[in-house]
């Protein structure tokens, strides 16, 4: 029996940095969205955090995976800038696996290229299961619920806290409007240029760049579209503080901040906490926490309960496949009694 290759003696601080190198490579092929690059770059930067960046790689066992995997589920929510969420019971299930699946990505990429004989990954046991279930904020919100956002989201009075520059109802009514009403990935909207809609037999269409640079296009409602308009005529410049190349950027964004460059993920969440916090002060009853994937998940569950066939629901979310729509559909309050009580075959 020959002997399987010795691997070599790299450290996981620049395994990780080779392999994001790798990693870049495939975004710019399209084999790899920009967001799922800087997922995996948030997560191996945790586990080297967590591991060691000066750790050899072939030395780290499924055990320290599993051990890496539990630090991390007790983690705060970094995604919340409000203390009181930052003291929520660790990281949700959801990201947990991601993690983990980031974690294994890179470990199959190390084994191809000899840093490691054999992953740790076949001996690691955790799979995250607990957090106390998903999110709540990952489903879908009701209609009432979703229509308070939009009605009450943006506006006077404000908190306080909100920064002179932020206050941009018009942008703010557009993002929670497209959000909503389309669904599409935040950072598809994030990554948008002005260029990217135009008006075509009356119609505003929305040419939208998913993942691996899968291209769909989306038309606008008038409604939607009056928003659109409503935002551009007071989109802001692009800011003199930006570098050139954010000036670049900025000046080819569809949405801007306050501050001219261009919206960002962390802005768009802001936003909706300040959308969350006003519906909470108008409106308390109808008040949801909110995040841009449960306004996806309204979206698609919204409108297969108005009826509309689960394919043209798939092609707006840009999902190539049925069954990947059919993971964010979240039951609606009285949506089976509903549908029992519509049965041809019910009688009074």
């Amino acid at each position: 029996m020959v002997a399987p290759p010795k691997a070599l003696r790299i450290t996981l601080g620049a395994a990780v940095d080779r392999y994001l190198d790798a990693v870049a490579a495939q975004v710019t092929v399209g084999n790899l969205s920009p967001a799922t690059r800087d997922n995996y770059a948030a997560d191996l930067a945790d586990f080297t955090g967590i591991v060691g960046a000066d750790v050899v790689v072939d030395d780290i066992s499924g055990q320290d995976v599993d051990t890496a995997i539990a630090r991390f589920g007790s983690l705060p929510d970094r995604r919340f800038v409000d203390p009181a969420r930052k003291r929520a019971p660790g990281i949700s299930v959801a990201t947990q696996r991601r993690f983990r699946q980031s974690v294994s990505k890179f470990f199959s990429h190390a084994a191809q290229n000899g840093w490691v004989q054999l992953s740790p990954m076949q001996w690691s046991v955790l799979n995250p299961t607990v957090r106390g279930g998903l999110r709540t904020a990952r489903t879908a919100l009701t209609g009432d619920q979703a229509l308070a956002l939009l009605e009450y989201g943006p506006g006077e009075p404000e908190s306080s806290a909100v920064r002179p520059h932020e206050r941009n109802w018009a942008r703010d009514r557009f993002v929670l409007s497209v959000l909503a009403v389309l669904g599409p990935r935040v950072s598809e909207l994030c990554g948008a240029d002005l260029e990217d809609m135009w008006t075509e037999d009356g119609q505003v269409i929305w040419r939208i760049e998913g993942k691996g640079g899968k291209v769909r296009k989306v038309p606008l409602s008038p409604w939607l579209a009056e928003r659109r308009d409503a935002y551009l005529a007071v989109r802001p410049a692009p800011g003199p503080q930006l570098s050139p190349e954010q000036r670049a950027d900025a000046s080819r964004a569809l949405v801007r901040t306050g501050r001219g460059a261009r919206l960002d993920p962390r802005d768009v969440q802001r936003l909706l906490r300040r959308a969350e916090q006003r519906v909470q002060l108008v409106a308390p009853e109808r008040a949801r926490e909110v995040t841009p994937h449960a306004l996806r998940h309204t979206a698609a569950t919204i409108m297969l309960s108005a009826g509309w066939d689960v394919k043209l629901v798939a092609q707006m979310l840009g999902h190539s496949s049925i069954a990947t729509t059919g993971q964010y559909l979240d039951e609606l309050p009285g949506e089976l009694a509903a549908a029992v009580a519509a049965n041809p075959l019910s009688v009074s």
